[in-house]
């Protein structure tokens, strides 16, 4: 396999730092790609002839220039650009000396496994730590490294509805609804590149790396946002509510004449100008109408009216009007939509990255703008492997023969 990752941008954020990825599925590469596009160079370690699970989670299956279909997924594709790929058996002794090697010449390590799943291997954190006392190690579980919980395994559905999120997701009619994707995994996988780039910024006054726990539970829970303060506040749970939202009225999904939209009122001075436009004078002047607080409490009086006004046009003139307006509103997108949307082809949501296998892989834009250190063209997510080669004897000045050799013996 070829490398074809170029040194990174001086001008990137994180040019000149090392990760030793040894996470896979979503949370963990998340992190990592996300610290990938900042312009740190992500070594991703990878099981020999298997790789990250979710390479064989298609189809959708990326097709090669011929228009063949490979055995590169989408579901991979979304989480691994900007690194490079080394295979490397860690349940075998010299492979766990690699990756030991590795970790010396590292900034920062990131893995997902079961509490305790690396020690007998000798790559745990105290293990590392010892060996390159700067290694910032972040490792993320389902429910971090003590309590009753730390032994088990974690995955986004389940921690979705231990967490309440659930709970507060869906139509009060129908039952508790997940979210559409693995929300809390990548918002795990936000919350350990803050913190590791908060411990990497200690590390500038320490010189000392640092351990980061991660888990699921704790993010999906910190993640309620005002929903937990509802109830922490007010001391009773909230309850699904479909579109609506809690706290604000009328903030929600409406009918019209032609579909869908979404109306956003967020003060009382937009409320006041939708009902000029919706034609609604007797509700406008309703005094259980007038302040949000009101709103709340009378939802039920209120909405149907609402409800009604909005029918009687098109999304597109309803939608027209409200922009004039000011009053926050918008259309109910297909992920294709959402996509055609002027917004999103100015600002180039939409990647096509060069594909070693021919062809392009798509992908989605980073969301980080950076005037002084903006980001490079991001890489293609790598095949299994394909960096192998250029890394051990970049990074561990392994031969040619060495490399062979251990190949052979089944490590590499």
């Amino acid at each position: 396999m070829t490398d074809d990752r170029t040194s990174p941008s001086p001008a990137q954020a994180l040019a000149g730092i090392r990760v030793l990825d040894l996470s896979r599925v979503l949370a963990g590469p998340w992190a990592t790609q996300m610290l990938g596009d900042l312009g740190a160079d992500i070594i991703k370690i990878e099981k020999p002839g298997a790789g990250d699970d979710t390479r064989g989670w298609g189809p959708p299956w990326l097709a090669d220039g011929e228009g063949r279909e490979t055995r590169e997924s989408a579901y991979f594709l979304a989480a691994n650009r900007n690194k490079r790929s080394v295979t490397i058996d860690m349940a075998k002794p010299e492979g766990q000396a690699l990756i030991r090697r590795l970790a010396q010449t590292s900034d920062v390590l990131v893995e997902n496994f079961k509490v305790g799943g690396l020690k007998r291997y000798g790559l745990d954190h105290d293990s590392l730590a010892a060996l390159n006392p700067r290694l910032v190690y972040c490792s993320i579980t389902g429910f971090g490294q003590d309590g009753p919980e730390a032994g088990r395994a974690g995955y986004d559905f389940m921690i979705q509805g231990m967490s309440g999120l659930m709970s507060v997701t869906g139509s009060p009619e129908s039952e508790p609804q997940k979210i559409g994707v693995a929300l809390v995994d990548v918002l795990t996988g936000l919350h350990a590149a803050i913190a590791v780039l908060a411990a990497l910024q200690q590390r500038q006054r320490t010189g000392r790396g640092q351990y980061v726990d991660l888990a699921l539970f704790d993010v999906a829970m910190a993640s309620l946002a005002n929903q937990a303060l509802n109830f922490l506040v007010g001391g009773t749970a909230p309850r699904r509510l479909g579109n609506a939202h809690p706290n604000i009225v009328p903030y929600q999904a409406f009918e019209t004449a032609d579909g869908h939209l979404i109306l956003a009122v967020g003060n009382d001075a937009q409320f006041a100008r939708f009902c000029r436009i919706a034609d609604l004078p007797e509700v406008a002047e309703d005094t259980r109408f007038l302040a949000n607080a009101g709103r709340v409490a009378h939802r039920e009086v209120l909405i149907p009216l609402v409800a009604a006004a909005l029918k009687r046009q098109t999304t597109g003139e309803w939608l027209a009007m409200l922009d004039t307006a000011g009053i926050p509103a918008g259309p109910i997108n297909t992920i294709a939509q959402a996509f055609a949307e002027p917004q999103a082809l100015a600002r180039g949501l939409a990647l096509s990255l060069p594909h070693v296998l021919g062809g392009v892989a798509p992908g989605v834009r980073s969301p980080l703008r950076l005037s002084d250190s903006p980001l490079d063209a991001p890489l293609a997510p790598p095949t299994l492997g394909q960096h192998t080669d250029a890394v051990l004897a970049e990074v561990l000045g392994l031969s040619a023969e060495e490399r062979a050799r251990l190949r052979s013996a089944g490590v590499l």
